[in-house]
């Protein structure tokens, strides 16, 4: 049998792509060297918009039931804070900037989603031990506990991981930046009632030269991430008898709590910024870790990794539906690869400010650190600048925007989910395909718009219309009396965005030109 998508790698991310394929109406196969989800916490934090893609695919539910939403943190110098951050959030938003879960039960909630779908495979204990291509697809040499076979697929996703079989199978490298700064990572079942919030302490009295990371998990689980001092053996320091000595110095006299805690895992983490050059590699697609190594600072890796999961799973699914050319895939690594650009330059700030790379850069975060004991202006160099989404703007898929706005999102960001009445926002209206937010005064479509609208429904254009009007008028339209979108999105009764599946902003007008469309989408698509 020949399948249409491979996968390797049944991490979050993997899983993800998985379903954004099903989500198009594409089948594929995942296979994975495990025979369950991995332990430990891992990745823990999930940002809004990783929230929202788990949304589009209809697994948010366990997710917000089971995470534990946060919108502030603390940073700590010589035991005093000194800075504390709050994420933007509103009523507006129908999820917390962030929420805190566990990477096991990441896993377990997408495997199940996964399990109900007809259209996802899973195959355990199935290790890729051999990878080639040719210009009609991909052969795959899959080993199992029962022998070893042959996979052949017509394109692959390398969800593999940092140790990418696929990747160096291919003689493909990771270039970039290796951080000198080590971090033991350890969960511990903890009682306590500090609320849900980053902590960060530098030069504690207990550990003066450590940096320590705190965050709260589900099941009064509590990770905690300690800097390695430079000297130290990293074999010794993650040995059992030496991480409780440290973990316990740290809940007694840094955190305060009692000694009544549990050790439940541990691992140990170095930070790099290393990406492939291309994340595409002819019929083989890299996503996540695979393509990119980024800190962990900011909480960047898993959701850059499910951003690459949506954002490859729908247009590979469009190519393979003969809806685009196949040049949309050229598309996917500038984009991509822009992204995990765009984390490089900010995490590599925090990865600097948490673990300095000189002596050099140590002297001017401590001076930072001093200034804001006693001045509020300096708290600000200890912002941890956390994961936000990237804007396409330089996409090939990308229009030009339109001078007139002066508020909304600009073309290749993602739209604003905003409330359009109670337990009702805007990302519930969105279907599977392109997306034509409409803005007007009675709730009609211009005449000219809905003949332009059936000549594309004609030709095989999957394009929605989400229509918000000032007043009540025809029945598909959603009533924004207060005009409180019309202002978020900059529009006035006329004005339009053309929406990606990926709810990426392809094009706007303030004044929508119906005869504009056809060629906004064409570009949309990969096409010229």
């Amino acid at each position: 049998m020949r399948h249409r998508v491979a996968i390797v790698g049944a991490g979050p991310v993997g899983v993800t792509a998985a379903l954004e394929l099903a989500r198009h109406g594409i089948a594929s196969v995942v296979l994975d060297d495990k025979a369950t989800v991995n332990d430990g916490s891992r990745a823990i934090c999930l940002s809004r918009h990783s929230l929202e893609i788990l949304q589009q695919l209809g697994v948010e539910a366990p997710f917000v039931a089971k995470g534990l939403g946060w919108t502030r943190g603390r940073t700590y110098f010589r035991d005093r804070e000194i800075f504390r951050f709050e994420m933007p959030h509103s009523e507006q938003e129908r999820f917390l900037p962030m929420i805190n879960l566990q990477q096991q039960y990441i896993e377990k909630f997408l495997i199940d989603k996964a399990a109900e779908s007809e259209l996802v495979e899973l195959r355990w204990q199935s290790a890729v031990t051999g990878v080639s291509q040719d210009a009609s697809g991909v052969s795959l040499k899959v080993t199992t506990p029962e022998g070893d076979y042959r996979l052949a697929c017509d394109y692959l996703l390398a969800a593999d991981g940092a140790r990418s079989v696929v990747r160096k199978a291919f003689g493909l490298a990771l270039h970039g930046e290796a951080y000198e700064g080590r971090y033991v990572i350890a969960d511990i079942r903890l009682r306590s009632d500090f609320p849900t919030e980053r902590r960060a302490f530098f030069h504690s009295h207990a550990l003066p030269d450590t940096t320590i990371l705190v965050h709260r998990q589900p099941d009064d689980i509590w990770r905690i991430d300690y800097q390695l001092g430079p000297e130290e053996d990293p074999d010794q320091a993650v040995e059992e008898a030496s991480i409780r000595d440290r973990v316990s110095l740290i809940v007694r006299e840094v955190l305060g709590e009692g000694d009544a805690w549990e050790l439940e895992w541990w691992s140990l983490y170095k930070a790099y910024t290393l990406a492939l050059d291309d994340y595409r590699h002819g019929r083989v697609l890299f996503i996540g870790d695979s393509a990119h190594l980024v800190p962990i600072f900011g909480v960047r890796g898993l959701n850059n990794g499910l951003a690459d999961a949506a954002n490859a799973g729908w247009k590979l699914a469009w190519v393979l539906q003969g809806r685009a050319p196949e040049g949309l895939l050229d598309s996917y690594s500038p984009e991509r690869r822009g992204a995990t650009l765009d984390v490089f330059a900010n995490a590599g700030k925090s990865t600097r400010f948490m673990t300095p790379p000189s002596r050099g850069y140590r002297l001017m975060r401590d001076a930072a650190l001093t200034l804001a004991l006693a001045n509020d202006y300096a708290s600000g160099f200890a912002d941890p600048r956390q994961v936000t989404p990237y804007t396409y703007a330089e996409s090939p898929l990308t229009l030009g925007d339109d001078p007139a706005f002066e508020a909304g999102p600009v073309p290749g960001a993602p739209l604003i989910n905003r409330r359009l009445a109670e337990g009702d926002y805007l990302l519930d209206h969105l279907g599977h395909g392109f997306t034509l937010l409409y803005f007007s005064e009675a709730g009609e479509l211009p005449a000219a718009l809905e003949d332009r609208l059936a000549t594309l429904r004609a030709r095989g254009v999957a394009l929605d219309v989400l229509h918000l009007a000032r007043s009540a008028g025809a029945r598909e339209a959603r009533v924004d009396a207060e005009g409180e979108h019309l202002a978020a999105y900059g529009a006035i009764p006329g004005s339009a965005y053309l929406v990606r599946p990926d709810r990426h902003v392809a094009a706007r007008w303030q004044r929508l030109d119906p005869a504009a469309l056809e060629a906004a989408l064409i570009t949309a698509l990969g096409g010229r």
